[in-house]
């Protein structure tokens, strides 16, 4: 039973330490209030609620069916990287190469609705919940149902921790204009331009590790 116990609770850490880093929600906090301006706190923290649910149900979907569904469609992890990266990297130089609004323009932005709609796309997918971590989190299904102890048990740990990870990403875009309120203005928009830059290398790179993919295995089934 304690041997159960342990492997549970690393089953937690396991998709905490694999998940976050990739998620980065702290580091995805300018580009959510780019994509909220004009919208009041109370809608800020509605989207985030929303971004937070959405993204737990598309890691749970991945890490329970995510293996089986890209099978039923004939997709590889290796197309879902390119596709996703593609996606990633177009969101991220739109973001990098878009003009500074002043704060009269952002009083003039849309709110409500029209705000709020962004709660999926773009701010879950591909923002939040991109190809990589749908990827990591198919493997870490695979991963749980093979460990050590009860299966069962260890698929519980890794929804206790993709809940907890979802939480620190409520928590992040929640609170994201407190976090980056001592920056000021001009510090907000050079914070916004280098997690653009980063945005847009993440999806290079995930588009790169996809298409790397197929190329070896073209060049092994030559």
């Amino acid at each position: 039973m304690a041997d159960d116990l342990i492997e549970f609770i690393k089953s937690i850490l396991l998709v905490l330490t694999a998940l976050l880093p990739i998620i980065n929600p702290p580091g995805i906090a300018p580009i959510f209030l780019t994509y909220t301006q004009g919208a009041t706190e109370q809608e800020r923290k509605v989207i985030a609620k929303r971004i937070a649910i959405n993204g737990l149900f598309l890691l749970l979907g991945a890490m329970f069916v995510g293996t089986w569904l890209l099978k039923f469609f004939g997709i590889s992890l290796a197309v879902v990287k390119v596709g996703g990266g593609l996606v990633v990297a177009t969101a991220g130089w739109r973001l990098l190469d878009a003009e500074d609004h002043h704060e009269d323009e952002n009083v003039r932005r849309p709110a409500g609705a029209a705000i709020i709609r962004r709660a999926f796309f773009p701010l879950t997918f591909p923002f939040t919940i991109g190809p990589g971590s749908i990827s990591v989190a198919i493997t870490l299904g695979a991963a749980l149902r093979s460990r050590g102890g009860i299966d069962a048990l260890n698929l519980a740990g890794g929804v206790i921790g993709m809940l907890l990870l979802c939480a620190i990403v409520y928590y992040s875009y929640r609170f994201a204009d407190r976090l980056l309120k001592r920056l000021g203005e001009t510090g907000i928009t050079v914070f916004l331009r280098l997690s653009a830059f980063i945005l847009l290398c993440i999806g290079v790179q995930i588009f790169w590790n996809g298409a790397s993919e197929l190329l070896h295995g073209l060049i092994n089934g030559a």
